[in-house]
C-alpha cells in the first residue's frame, strides 16, 4: 500500500517485557535492551501478520532474527533437507555458527605475542570436559597464527584439533618466561587430569584424540609433547620442532646435549600407551625425535621427516610394536634408527641420507641403524652411504642373534628363511646341542647357511638336512658342504627324535672358543 500521508509519529519506551502490540507504524523503544520495534498494522491495511517486527540496531542479535536452511544452488536446484520439498529444516544462524569452534571463540589472538595459554586451555575444558554428553563436542579450529603459550597445553580425551596446515598454525612456547614447564602439550584424561592423576574422580583416559594440520614448537629445552596413558589416538600432518640448533648438533661429540626429545612417552600401571599414529609428520631440532625405555605397543611412525637431529628413534628395554615406515631421515648426527634390548620392531621402506656422519663429517662415525636384540627387522630400508664408508660402519649394525632383515622370517610363497642366530660353541666339547629344529611333521627338509669363526679361523657352509618318520624307520640325512681358511675343529652332526631334529657340534680342544651364526631355509 502506497504512503499517501505522513499525520504524524508516534512512540513507546519501557522495558522489553512490557512491550504491548503497537499501532501501525507505531515505534516501541526498549530502554533496558536498547532494541526497537515497530507495529506491523492490521491485516485490512495489508500486513502480512499481526505483531511488531523488530528493526536493527548494533544492539540487535542478527543469530535469532535470521534462520538458516541449507540450499546448495550452485547445482541449479535448492536441496531438499527435510521430509519434502514443502517442510525444509530450518535452523538459526546461531546453531549454523556452533557446528565447530574457532580457539579465538574463547580469547586466543594468536599474534605471536599475546599469551594464549589459559585461552587454549579453557576451549579444551569447555568443548570436551563440563559434560559427558558427545553433543558437546566439536573440532577446535586453529587460524593461521603463532599462538604463544607460557604453560602446558593438556589436551583431553576425545579432542580434535584442527589448524591451516603444519607450517601455519603453531602452537609456540616462548623463550622468556621465568619458569620453563616439561612439555609444550600433553594429553590429559576427559577432566583435564594428567600424570597420577589420569582416571581420578571417573574421568576416561586419553583416547580417540585426533590432532591435524599445526605445529607444536619449543623454544627452550624441554619435550615437546607428552602422549600419557593414551591409546588410538592421531597425529596427521603435525610438526614437532626443539630449540637445538646445527651447530650444538655439530658440536654434539664434546659437548652433550640435553636429553629432550619431540615425543616422550609415558605408561603407568594398566593404562598402557598403545595403537598411536604418526603421520606424514615432522621431527626437527631436538637430540631426539623420540627416546623412549617404557612400555609402549603398536607405535606407528609412517611417510614423516626427520631432520636435525642427534638421534631419530631410540628405543630401548619395554617398547614393541614400534613401526617406522616410508619416512626421510637426513642430517641425523648418529643412527636414525636404534632397537636396543627391545622386540618385534620394525624399520622398513625408510630412505636414509647424511645419517650418522656428524652431519658435517665426511666419513661415518656411527652406523645407521642399531639393532641389538632379537625379533627386530629393517625391510627394504635404502641408504646413502656408499660401500667404501659401509666397510668403516656398517649401515645396520646387528649386536646380537638379530636379523637385519625379516624379524623372525621372511616367506615367499613356499620358501621360509628364518632370521638366525648367533651361538656361541665352547672349547673342547663333544656332541653339545646347538639348535632344536621346528617340528619335523611340517618340515622334512631344510638348508643352514651358517659362518663359523673361531679364533683367526673361518669356515663357511651348507649344512643340508632331509629328516626321517616320526618313528625314525628311515634315519635323518645330512650333509655339510664348507670352505674355510684352516681347520675350525668343529664337526657339525644331526639327530633326530620324534618330531624334533637337533643340530649338534663337537669341538677340538685348542684354548680357544667359537661362535656359528646360522639361518636356516626351507620349502613347504
Amino acid at each position: 500500500m502506497a504512503i499517501v500521508q505522513i499525520s504524524r509519529i508516534t512512540n513507546r519506551k519501557g522495558l522489553t517485557e512490557d512491550l504491548p502490540q503497537l499501532a501501525g507504524a507505531e515505534f516501541g523503544w526498549c530502554i533496558d535492551s536498547r532494541r526497537l520495534f515497530i507495529g506491523n498494522g492490521t491485516l485490512e491495511e495489508g500486513a502480512p501478520v499481526i505483531g511488531n517486527t523488530e528493526i536493527l540496531t548494533q544492539f540487535s542479535d542478527i543469530t535469532v532474527l535470521s534462520s538458516y536452511t541449507y540450499q546448495d544452488v550452485a547445482v541449479g536446484y535448492a536441496a531438499q533437507t527435510g521430509p519434502s520439498s514443502s517442510q525444509p529444516v530450518v535452523r538459526t544462524v546461531q546453531a549454523k555458527l556452533d557446528d565447530f569452534a574457532d580457539v579465538r571463540d574463547f580469547g586466543a589472538v594468536g599474534d605471536g605475542v599475546t599469551d594464549d595459554t589459559a585461552a587454549i586451555n579453557r576451549a579444551l575444558y569447555q568443548l570436551y570436559c563440563r559434560e559427558i554428553n558427545t553433543q558437546i563436542r566439536r573440532s577446535l579450529y586453529f587460524p593461521a597464527g603463532t599462538y604463544r603459550v607460557t604453560n602446558t597445553i593438556v589436551i583431553p580425551t576425545y579432542a580434535k584439533l584442527v589448524g591451516e596446515g603444519a607450517n601455519c598454525s603453531t602452537i609456540y612456547l616462548s623463550p622468556d618466561d621465568s619458569s620453563v614447564p616439561d612439555y609444550v602439550a600433553r594429553y590429559g584424561d576427559s577432566l583435564q587430569q594428567t600424570g597420577v592423576n589420569i582416571g581420578n574422580n571417573g574421568a576416561t583416559p586419553p583416547r580417540n584424540i585426533e590432532i591435524s594440520s599445526m605445529s607444536f614448537t619449543s623454544a627452550v629445552a624441554n619435550n615437546v609433547f607428552l602422549v600419557d596413558q593414551a591409546n588410538q589416538c592421531w597425529f596427521d600432518s603435525v610438526n614437532f620442532t626443539g630449540p637445538v640448533t646445527e651447530a650444538e648438533l655439530l658440536n654434539a661429540g664434546p659437548d652433550p646435549l640435553p636429553e629432550i626429545s619431540c615425543i616422550d612417552f609415558n605408561s603407568i600401571g594398566s593404562l598402557i600407551v598403545s595403537d598411536i599414529t604418526f603421520d606424514k609428520c615432522g621431527f626437527y631440532n631436538m637430540t631426539y625425535a623420540v627416546n623412549t625405555n617404557v612400555e609402549i605397543a603398536g607405535i606407528t611412525v609412517s611417510n614423516s621427516q626427520f631432520n636435525l637431529l642427534y638421534q631419530g628413534i631410540s628405543l630401548t628395554d619395554s617398547p614393541t610394536g614400534f613401526r617406522v615406515l616410508h619416512n626421510v631421515f637426513d642430517n641425523i648426527y648418529a643412527e636414525g634408527v636404534v632397537f636396543s634390548d627391545t622386540n618385534l620392531n620394525i624399520s622398513a621402506y625408510n630412505v636414509f641420507f647424511n645419517v650418522g656422519n656428524s652431519i658435517g663429517a665426511g666419513a661415518p662415525t656411527s652406523p645407521c641403524l642399531t639393532f641389538s636384540n632379537d625379533s627386530n627387522a629393517s625391510v627394504s630400508d635404502v641408504f646413502q652411504r656408499n660401500d667404501a664408508n659401509a666397510d668403516v660402519f656398517p649401515r645396520i649394525n646387528v649386536t646380537s642373534g638379530t636379523s637385519s632383515s625379516g624379524g623372525v622370517q621372511i616367506q615367499l610363497g613356499r620358501y621360509t628363511r628364518n632370521a638366525g642366530k648367533t651361538f656361541s660353541l665352547s672349547d673342547d666339547q663333544s656332541s653339545e646341542q646347538l639348535i632344536t629344529t621346528v617340528n619335523a611333521a611340517y618340515i622334512n627338509a631344510f638348508a643352514m647357511k651358517y659362518t663359523i669363526q673361531r679364533a683367526d679361523m673361518v669356515r663357511h657352509g651348507v649344512l643340508t638336512v632331509a629328516t626321517g618318520p616320526q618313528n625314525n624307520s628311515v634315519p635323518v640325512s645330512y650333509f655339510d658342504d664348507y670352505t674355510e681358511t684352516d681347520d675350525v675343529g668343529i664337526v657339525l652332526s644331526v639327530s633326530q627324535s620324534g618330531d624334533d631334529v637337533t643340530i649338534n657340534y663337537t669341538s677340538t680342544s685348542t684354548g680357544s672358543d667359537g661362535a656359528l651364526t646360522q639361518s636356516i631355509s626351507n620349502l613347504s
